[in-house]
């Protein structure tokens, strides 16, 4: 008996089967990059806030500097090693 009971509860109720979802009359969404023009693009930028604007300035000198930095010490610097040098080192390879 009880266990006719149990089998009973494990089986789906009107009120426990899935239901299909309302189907969306609605037109899909347009992707928000497609299709945009220069004009469009400089539109977007009034949509930054006035305090990031210094925020990326020092970003940017940083990222400046920072490529400068090593490029200078690529090229001036005598002592680093960027390829092999010497009879052996030709020999190696």
């Amino acid at each position: 008996m009880r266990s006719t009971a149990a089998l009973r509860s494990l089986q789906p109720t009107a009120r426990m089967m899935f239901r299909q979802s309302p189907r969306m009359m609605r037109p899909v969404p347009k992707e928000d990059q497609a299709g945009h023009t220069i004009s469009q693009r400089l539109r977007k930028l009034k949509q930054i806030p006035a305090e990031l604007i210094p925020l990326a300035v020092v970003v940017g000198f940083a990222v400046f500097a920072a490529g400068y930095s090593s490029a200078r010490k690529f090229f001036v610097d005598k002592n680093l090693r960027l390829s092999r040098t010497g009879a052996a080192g030709r020999a190696d390879h």
